[in-house]
């Protein structure tokens, strides 16, 4: 892993930072005297290639993910690291996964996969030519946080309801599922599927994956509504985090990530009563809020009421605590995360491209995230997208009349 720590050293030496809180500051990455090199472990297994395969697939997180601690940032608990790795080899040489996690603090979805193509450009340097002399890092990282202080706008007020307080002694700080069981389905989105979502989606006026989304928000919502037709007047969430990189002009060189959460709300009845275009346009709009006005008074927002749980914490008060609120009871919950055009798949040690990512393992009710295949590009739609969702157990996707058709059995 000595390309990993010349990397660090030489272009991100904040990944090789901590966390502490001191006063009102907060989140504040700082450098120790002693230069910390990101925390790498290593094992060799004596399996063979299928069965690691399915430990891969199966998102066996003991085994192959490296443990971290608490990510939540207080006076007694700060010595957080902010990347650590894992890569587990085969004793018969046949394969090699990395592990990775890192804290979203310090890196959004974009920046992370720019870190990964330029890690592994210079372990496939190094593999070929033996030395960094002549190495070019193809992204070069920009760690200062854009500026968009200059997008306040202290006339225009904002609920963010997106986030809710909650009491402090009542809050679980490591995001579980509650009684439960959250297991993890892997729906396909074939290539004509894709096409069939693509003319929905221009017919409505939206994006394709605001359409994707509204058709697996009303999947769930049906599903659940089925099961129990008493939460017809209870409310169902759409929820997800948006990245106004682009919209903003900010490069994807920086590191420092500018993403925050919208969210709407309507009853699962009427969500049920809607049809896809309907609901991809309430989709549409709570992407639509993230302005940069909307962006820089959440900031404030979030900043403010951390301030006030520092404070609390330091005088051993016991208040509230803001949460963002999909973590919190919802009759339903579809929870959006993108990554299908992140370049997941273009990744090169020197020893090939990967033949599998997977993302990691939310705990949250009615998370769904939006994954690229090996030969998928977002802007040809010319191989499978997977969709992983987070529902509890007991939920049978087959019984959806809109999801069972993305369900790898149905497509034998």
């Amino acid at each position: 892993m000595l390309d990993l720590n010349i990397l660090v050293r030489k272009y991100y030496k904040p990944v090789a930072g901590w966390f502490q809180a001191q006063d009102d500051d907060i989140d504040i990455v700082y450098y120790s005297d002693k230069f910390n090199d990101p925390p790498i472990s290593t094992q060799t297994l004596n399996i063979d290639y299928k069965t690691l395969s399915r430990h891969v697939h199966d998102n066996n997180i003991d085994l192959l993910i490296p443990e971290t601690p608490s990510a939540t940032i207080t006076y007694e608990d700060n010595n957080i690291p902010m990347i650590m790795v894992k890569a587990t080899y085969l004793e018969s040489n046949e394969a090699v996964v990395l592990g990775v996690t890192y804290h979203h603090c310090l890196m959004d979805g974009t920046a992370f996969w720019t870190f990964m193509a330029n890690w592994s450009a210079l372990c496939k340097h190094l593999y070929e030519h033996g030395d960094i002399t002549e190495f070019n890092i193809p992204h070069p990282p920009t760690f200062e946080f854009p500026n968009v202080s200059h997008l306040r706008n202290p006339s225009k007020m904002f609920e963010h309801s997106e986030y809710v307080l909650v009491d402090a002694d009542k809050c679980v700080i490591k995001f579980q599922p509650g009684t439960e069981k959250i297991v993890v389905t892997v729906l396909e989105v074939s290539v004509e599927q894709q096409q069939t979502l693509r003319q929905q989606a221009r017919d409505c006026n939206v994006s394709f994956t605001e359409m994707l989304c509204a058709v697996l928000w009303k999947g769930i919502n049906g599903l659940r509504l089925e099961l129990n037709p008493e939460i017809g007047s209870k409310s169902s969430l759409y929820s997800c985090a948006v990245n106004p990189r682009a919209r903003m002009g900010i490069s994807s060189n920086f590191c420092a990530s500018p993403t925050t959460h919208t969210s709407c709300e309507q009853t699962v009845s009427e969500i049920a009563a809607l049809d896809l275009c309907d609901i991809a346009q309430l989709v549409h709009e709570a992407i639509g809020m993230c302005t940069g006005e909307y962006l820089i008074s959440s900031f404030d927002f979030l900043l403010k009421q951390r301030r006030q749980e520092l404070d609390d914490e330091r005088n051993n008060r016991v208040d509230k605590k803001l949460m963002l609120v999909y973590v919190c009871p919802k009759a339903v919950k579809c929870i959006a995360l993108s990554s299908r055009t992140f370049p997941i798949y273009t990744t090169d040690f020197g020893f090939g491209t990967p033949e599998y990512v997977r993302p990691p393992y939310l705990p949250f009710d009615g998370c769904m995230r939006i994954w690229p295949t090996p030969l998928y590009d977002a802007r040809s739609s010319n191989a499978p997208l997977e969709v992983y969702v987070s529902l509890p157990e007991h939920l049978d996707l087959s019984k959806s009349p809109l999801l069972s058709q993305f369900l790898k059995e149905n497509m034998d």
